[in-house]
């Protein structure tokens, strides 16, 4: 079975005005539920305001969990920070921490929301509340792990890299179209940043040659995978090219990666811009059956792992 950690308060009524597409989580839902037994659903917990507060600053998650963000940083998210909103904002982060905890056990856990990689210390932006990738990431580095951010969004994963810059435990990786957002880059760990139109061909060979000498200098014992469906060539926000068949061949190299030396990881979800709710959906929900397939076929073969149950 494939452990997906879902929880109600992913799916908030949109706040008005709002350009984002507040279905796109419970069309993932659903599309998951039509698995019916392969699916191991699990509920997380919020994640404890002195997780929140270790990657961002104490007045903004006060602004946010008493829905009182002011205007300006509103307009940066991209919508107003509602009671359901900043709900939903700390139930978030909890659900990538606990896709993490069971990818440790297991080998494989989706979070079927997250991947807020835009938001910084005092802000968010970019339709980001709370950062959940750097909230999971410092919690799991505290207790003892060694965390690799795997970013595959077409945006560049600036909040994620400002976040948890310099710490020895924690390491990122953003590969993204150069001259999309955001205008003003942070810098992680390794950035490939990629001409705009890249194709599958081009953008795997970037992939290819750049993130396994990281992975094997970093030598993480955990992965965590933001896995933005926005490079696909359609997307409304996106200035990539990958075809349905780039993106599976994208997920599969660093599932493989992973895999092959013995190392957990727990996905998210992240961009996918369009008006076709649905479709965006479906990529989402087929980067996280192909990697929790994959990782079902091979956990402790050959990785001195226990196969996931």
């Amino acid at each position: 079975m494939i452990a997906v950690v879902h929880h109600p308060d992913y799916v908030a009524e949109a706040p008005r005005p709002s350009t984002y597409r507040w279905g796109k989580n419970g069309a993932i839902r659903d599309l998951l539920l039509e698995e019916g037994d392969a699916v191991a659903w699990h509920q997380p917990a919020a994640a404890p305001r002195a997780w929140i507060e270790a990657a961002h600053d104490p007045a903004y998650v006060a602004e946010v969990l008493g829905a009182s963000v002011p205007r300006e940083k509103e307009r940066r998210i991209g919508f107003p920070v509602t009671e359901t909103v900043a709900r939903r904002a700390q139930m978030v982060p909890g659900g990538t921490y606990a896709a993490a905890r069971i990818a440790l056990d297991q080998g494989f856990a989706a979070n079927t929301a997250g991947g807020s990689h835009h938001a910084l210390a005092e802000t968010g932006a970019g339709y980001c509340v709370f950062n959940d990738l750097a909230v999971a990431a410092l919690q799991l580095a505290q207790e003892g792990r060694r965390v690799l951010i795997v970013d595959v969004d077409v945006h560049q994963g600036d909040g994620t890299a400002a976040l948890t810059a310099g710490h020895p435990d924690i390491a990122t990786y953003s590969i993204h179209a150069d001259k999309n957002f955001p205008a003003r880059k942070a810098r992680s760990t390794l950035d490939v940043a990629l001409p705009d139109a890249t194709d599958d061909l081009g953008y795997l060979e970037a992939l290819e040659t750049t993130l396994p000498p990281l992975f094997d200098q970093f030598a993480p014992d955990l992965v965590l995978y933001q896995g933005g469906v926005d490079p696909f060539a359609g997307d409304r926000l996106g200035r990539l090219s990958l075809t349905d068949d780039g993106l599976s061949a994208r997920d599969k190299f660093v599932g493989g990666l992973a895999l092959a030396r013995g190392v957990p990881l727990a996905s998210t979800v992240g961009g996918g811009y369009g008006d076709d709710v649905l479709a965006i959906a479906r990529r989402h929900v087929a980067v996280i059956l192909r990697l929790g397939r994959l990782y079902r076929a091979g956990w402790g073969a050959g990785t001195g792992m226990a196969p996931a149950a």
